[in-house]
């Protein structure tokens, strides 16, 4: 069960501008990435299904976050169907985040109240989301539509919350570009998380880039 409402996981995405994303399938690893980025100011993470038996490392990985890092907000991404998502739910899962809209997938968590973020590249698939229900679209691929494709949807739907994922990079000049365009908050992966620093368990340097992209992000913020 969700430890945190769909409410306190929105409020936390746009409080903080940033959702770091990543999966590993040694649970090790897993636990002194999700620390690295809670010591450097992450309030939310994204475990990415992406592997066999992923949803073990997961159950391990919510247990840790409950008892260790009590105000980190973990959540599952690339659900592709609604008894993944409702699996990852019962291990407890904070959010969901696909890389496509799946209705069925809308249905399962909004039965449990658990948000949940669909991958959408058009107006009329956010348009879908929001009748769903759906607080924070992702743009999926972000690197694809780029900042001009937010830009374009805030003009006749301002009111529609934006996740880029795909694209995103801790840099002033990146971010600004995402944030200029008025995106609530951005999913970033291996940017931040790169196979480099994990390779060589270099958590120190991921704390210090969640730390910095944190900082440039709140300056944008205003």
């Amino acid at each position: 069960m969700a430890r945190f409402t769909r409410i306190e996981v929105f409020q936390t995405m746009k409080d903080t501008g940033m959702v770091p994303l990543f999966y590993h399938d040694d649970i090790e690893v897993a636990k002194a990435v999700t620390k690295a980025c809670y010591d450097g100011g992450a309030r939310l993470l994204e475990f990415t299904s992406r592997g066999d038996f992923a949803h073990e490392i997961f159950r391990e990985l919510s247990l840790y976050c409950a008892a260790e890092l009590p105000e980190m907000i973990l959540g599952v991404g690339s659900v592709t169907d609604a008894a993944s998502a409702s699996l990852y739910m019962a291990l407890g899962a904070n959010f969901i985040v696909t890389p496509s809209l799946r209705e069925d997938i809308a249905i399962a968590c909004n039965r449990r109240k658990v948000m949940w973020s669909p991958g959408c590249g058009s107006l009329t698939e956010i348009g879908r989301a929001e009748e769903l229900g759906c607080e924070v679209v992702k743009l999926f691929p972000g690197d694809v539509y780029g900042p001009g494709m937010v830009k374009a949807i805030k003009g006749p739907q301002p009111w529609t919350n934006i996740m880029p994922t795909g694209g995103v990079a801790p840099t002033e000049d990146n971010l600004s570009g995402w944030f200029g365009a008025g995106v609530t908050c951005v999913g970033m992966g291996s940017k931040l998380i790169s196979k480099d620093l994990l390779k060589s368990g270099d958590y120190a340097a991921i704390t210090s880039k969640c730390k910095e992209a944190l900082g440039i992000i709140k300056d944008l913020q205003g």
